[in-house]
């Protein structure tokens, strides 16, 4: 439970409360805790058997955190350690996504497929992002580390390191990188 264990670390952080109370209050654990385990079968070396029936169960499981806390995580996308999910719902994640290290995905954000013919795809989303609310993230793009996302915005261009943008469609704002964002 490393990765899970990071991901307490930086709620506590946030708001310097018990593990156990963090893990009883905030639906973004909740769902970062179901999309760890399922992640781990899903990256796992057991039998494909055995490993679909416990995708099986764990997609209810997973399915269960959608309905209560409305943030869909899915087991076979990729999200790094120390991942904070700050208020409650409206996130969906494709299932192909890539989410880098210490990344903070604010409530309403979208990371999605977008494009047509070779521009299709997911994104690519580096470390130390910060996704405001609201935010949509789609196409096959690439976001640099540290870069911040403004909320409502719509991103479907790469984003530079260490860049702030915002707007639809968004637009470089400022060199200003997610150092005040992320703790």
């Amino acid at each position: 439970m490393g990765r899970f264990a990071s991901d307490i670390k930086k709620y506590k952080r946030y708001s310097n409360r018990n593990g156990l109370i963090l893990l009883l209050t905030q639906q973004g654990l909740w769902a970062l805790l179901v999309y760890r385990i399922n992640n781990k079968i899903y990256r796992s070396k057991l039998p494909g058997f055995m490993k679909r029936i416990f995708l099986f169960f764990g997609l209810f499981w997973q399915k269960y955190i959608e309905i209560i806390a409305g943030i869909s995580l899915p087991y076979s996308a990729s999200i790094g350690r120390s991942c904070y999910i700050g208020h409650f719902g409206g996130i969906i994640i494709n299932a192909n996504a890539v989410i880098g290290e210490d990344c903070n995905i604010s409530q309403g954000v979208t990371v999605g497929v977008s494009g047509r013919g070779t521009d299709r795809g997911v994104p690519t989303i580096g470390d130390r992002v910060y996704i405001g609310a609201n935010a949509v993230v789609a196409g096959n793009i690439a976001i640099g580390n540290d870069a911040v996302i403004a909320a409502c915005s719509l991103v479907t261009q790469a984003v530079a390191a260490g860049t702030t943008v915002a707007g639809v469609p968004a637009k470089k704002i400022s060199d200003n990188n997610s150092s005040a964002y992320i703790q």
